[in-house]
């Protein structure tokens, strides 16, 4: 990304809450990556009229516009696999916050759609861009894993909105599978109390070699949002995560890997990668309700 930018994508945001507000301030600021990029404006459903000096356009204005060549998806989680699908079937390239979709299959499925557009579509991850993961990379590479555990605890989410809690906590498995590489599902279970709002979902897991990892996500009114972990190695063990600084532009960071694809700076091995690592089948299950007895 270093040349000069010989074009420029027409962009448009869908969806202008906190991610999306992220995403214009982003793009509209002297960076590397926004200068292959052009702001062209903003879709929501509530009518803004502009958000500084961006001005709000149609749904169906963006779809069709040739200007309009690529779309950031920030809506709420259970819209995004009709945006993936409505922009790809237009033409157009995507950069969707995660989860891409509420289902491992839906999810397939837009790879395969995207695949036969020639388009670009990508998953946010920046909890892969975190100084937390960068620390934890560190520190567990060449490492024999023995057993480990990862919880993660905030109050509660809606499940329609935010979709089943393996799909709304997905960067915690993320950073299991980044961490500790291809994993397999042993058993989950899902405890809930609705009149209570509380909600426990823990995955046992395995890696390659038959360590055991345990996943767990905890939400109840007045839970704090924090991740304990704690990693058992034949050298000795990590117990919590210190205080390793403060994340920054990591939004700006995910943005700059996105043009780098639209420019065809990443290789075809990267990419392949990256969709193992997004769609990990062998632990599908544990994305929609089939992995949990009744």
């Amino acid at each position: 990304m270093d040349a000069e930018p010989q074009r420029r994508f027409g962009v448009v945001v869908v969806g202008v809450g906190r991610a999306g507000s992220v995403r214009i301030r982003d793009l509209r600021s002297p960076n590397a990556s926004s200068e292959f990029l052009n702001l062209i404006g903003f879709v929501s459903r509530r009518e803004l009229g502009s958000i500084e000096e961006v001005k709000q356009i149609s749904l169906e204005d963006a779809l069709s516009s040739q200007e309009v060549e690529v779309a950031f998806i920030c809506s709420e989680s259970s819209s995004h696999e009709d945006y993936i699908r409505q922009f790809l079937n237009a033409g157009k390239h995507v950069l969707v916050e995660y989860p891409m979709t509420l289902s491992w299959a839906a999810a397939k499925d837009l790879w395969e759609l995207a695949e036969q557009k020639g388009k670009v579509l990508h998953e946010e991850h920046v909890e892969l861009l975190m100084e937390e993961f960068a620390f934890l990379k560190k520190e567990v590479v060449g490492k024999d894993l023995l057993k480990g555990s990862l919880l993660f605890t905030a109050g509660p989410l809606e499940e329609g909105r935010f979709g089943f809690p393996a799909f709304s906590g997905i960067s915690r498995l993320t950073w299991l599978v980044s961490l500790f590489g291809e994993l397999s599902l042993v058993s989950a279970t899902l405890e809930e109390r609705k009149e209570d709002q509380y909600m426990k979902m823990t995955v046992c897991l395995e890696t390659e070699n038959k360590s055991p990892l345990t996943w767990i996500e905890e939400k109840a009114p007045g839970l704090k949002r924090n991740r304990h972990l704690s990693f058992h190695f034949k050298s000795g063990s990590l117990e919590n995560m210190p205080n390793v600084g403060i994340n920054k532009n990591i939004f700006l960071k995910d943005q700059k890997i996105f043009v780098q694809k639209l420019l065809g700076q990443v290789s075809e091995k990267e990419l392949a990668a990256e969709k193992k690592r997004c769609s990990c089948p062998s632990i599908s299950p544990v994305c929609c309700h089939e992995a949990y007895p009744c």
